[in-house]
């Protein structure tokens, strides 16, 4: 009889990924990643537990938006009267490109308290530089097909 496996935490091994953003969609740089977080691309992947990786983004304010992307706006309430807001895509990539990418695949992940815990392991930078050198992160090219 066939079982199934289900990873457990002391199983699990965490690597690192680095992906460079330049030139490449957001969306789909977001759904790449968002399954490296999550672990989806190993074969132990488990639904219930956290089995993904680390990956750290590079470069994040070189992303494009295709089509009229950039022109639509983000909304958020800031739970006090009045206090609807909004920006759009555009601008926040002008002035907060890491926030933006950090959204987009916050989007792609489940909401939930297993999601909160994978999007941690999210690293997003601007420029090329980042802090994680030590971790020797491999390198992922993401297509842009």
């Amino acid at each position: 009889m066939n079982r199934t496996y289900t990873a457990k935490p002391s199983t699990i091994e965490r690597r690192w990924y680095l992906v460079d953003a330049t030139g490449i969609p957001v969306g789909r740089l977001a759904a790449q990643v968002a399954q490296l977080l999550r672990g989806k691309h190993k074969p132990t992947f488990t639904y219930n537990q956290d089995c993904g990786d680390f990956v750290v983004v590079i470069n994040a304010d070189k992303v494009v938006m295709t089509g009229n992307k950039g022109k639509e706006l983000i909304y958020w309430h800031t739970m006090w009267p009045g206090g609807l807001r909004n920006v759009s895509r555009e601008k926040m990539l002008a002035e907060t490109p890491e926030k933006l990418v950090e959204k987009v695949i916050w989007g792609m992940l489940p909401k939930t308290k297993l999601g909160h815990q994978i999007v941690t392991k999210l690293k997003v930078y601007a420029g090329s530089e980042h802090p994680h050198t030590a971790q020797q992160p491999e390198l992922i090219k993401v297509t842009k097909d």
